[in-house]
């Protein structure tokens, strides 16, 4: 169950560094991303695809583009952040 959980948010972890991408370098294809990023096409693809599921980002002719609710989830992830390590914390310490 811990093992599921860590892979969730490793991806979690690389959609988050994408959506930073894409809002840097916008429009960005997926090969640009792919060698930015030192990762695999495909996961780049994958990642691009649910993130624009989500309504982070959006396709065009020239790449992925960062729509508002990108930068809304930036802006607010820190603290969102926070609020996951304090239940971390609180499950770390009941025995």
């Amino acid at each position: 169950m811990i093992r599921k959980m860590k892979e969730e948010i490793e991806l979690f972890s690389r959609h988050i560094v994408i959506v930073r991408a894409v809002l840097a370098n916008q429009p960005i294809g997926i090969m640009k991303l792919a060698e930015h990023l030192n990762l695999p096409s495909h996961r780049i693809r994958y990642s691009l695809h649910v993130l624009e599921q989500f309504g982070y980002i959006r396709a065009s002719p020239d790449g992925a583009i960062a729509t508002a609710k990108a930068t809304r989830l930036l802006n607010g992830i820190d603290a969102d952040l926070n609020d996951l390590i304090r239940l971390l914390g609180e499950m770390k310490s009941v025995r």
